[in-house]
């Protein structure tokens, strides 16, 4: 597949964020004191509950929700002013699109070229070539003239997801990429990902899907308003942590073995995470609220 060239850089992208708090207008904290950082190379899932405060986290990361408290830096910049330098592309659950609107595939693509583009949005070769790289990529070349309301779910998310990469930034945001996917486009993200991590990109996604997290994700970031846990993935994404994060949502199924260590079996309803061995109770770490 055709790779899509870095733009000039003189630094690893990165995200800063320092003791976060964000409190919306009727009073509720959606976020509190969070504070993490990332930087290039990294896969870092962000899970938690419904209501957890992952939309507001990407919104705050992405200039769109002002804390009240902390900081939030790309690329050594606040967060508006990288957005601005095409600091960050962001790619939006498939629900959050209105699919009624006619618009054709490699127009939807060519908006990640719009921060490259005048007042006039006159696309130039290189945004041509760099919409034709993206869209080879993600295998999708072949949709470039169709309708976008006309593709399969696992279709949108590969055009949205060649928009991003049109952009060129090396920072992504995904909300959601494995949601109302078949299992071929679930693979063909998953492998994204890891390329692209080898490239140096950042890559924070939120997801519920648990059960993939340690097969593409090399970091993640347990949430649920407060940071409940941070790091590696393979010390992090433990059945404590898990249990802190989600409290009783999660579905819990112990098999035991004999002579053996048990299975314990931890699922949202989407791919299950599965972890060998006696595993403490935990009390949940705080109660969510709306996000």
């Amino acid at each position: 597949m055709s790779q899509i060239p870095f733009p000039v850089s003189d630094r690893a992208p990165t995200i800063e964020v320092d003791n976060v708090t964000v409190i919306y207008n009727n009073g509720h904290r959606a976020l509190e004191e969070i504070g993490f950082s990332l930087e290039g190379g990294t896969v870092c899932a962000l899970i938690g509950v419904n209501g957890s405060g992952k939309s507001t986290l990407f919104n705050s990361i992405m200039g769109i929700v002002r804390p009240q408290q902390g900081r939030i830096l790309l690329n050594g910049l606040p967060a508006r002013k990288a957005i601005k330098k095409n600091g960050v592309a962001y790619v939006p659950q498939i629900d959050q699109i209105d699919w009624r609107f006619p618009i054709l595939v490699d127009d939807v693509v060519m908006q990640g070229r719009f921060g490259y583009m005048g007042f006039m949005r006159r696309a130039s070769t290189n945004d041509r070539k760099s919409v034709d790289a993206a869209l080879e990529r993600m295998a999708i070349a072949d949709l470039a003239r169709r309708q976008i309301g006309e593709l399969s779910g696992g279709q949108k998310k590969r055009v949205f997801l060649a928009r991003a990469l049109a952009q060129e930034s090396r920072t992504i945001l995904l909300d959601e990429p494995f949601t109302g996917i078949d299992v071929k486009t679930e693979l063909t993200i998953m492998e994204l990902l890891q390329s692209l991590r080898d490239e140096g990109y950042l890559i924070l996604v939120s997801t519920h899907n648990i059960g993939s997290v340690p097969d593409y994700c090399n970091e993640v970031l347990m949430l649920d308003r407060r940071l409940v846990a941070a790091g590696d993935t393979a010390e992090t994404f433990t059945q404590k942590n898990l249990a802190a994060t989600f409290g009783g949502i999660l579905k819990n199924v112990r098999l035991e073995r004999d002579s053996e260590e048990p299975i314990h079996i931890v699922s949202d309803d989407e791919r299950a995470a599965v972890f060998y061995g006696q595993v403490p109770a935990v009390r949940p770490h705080h109660q969510s609220g709306e996000d």
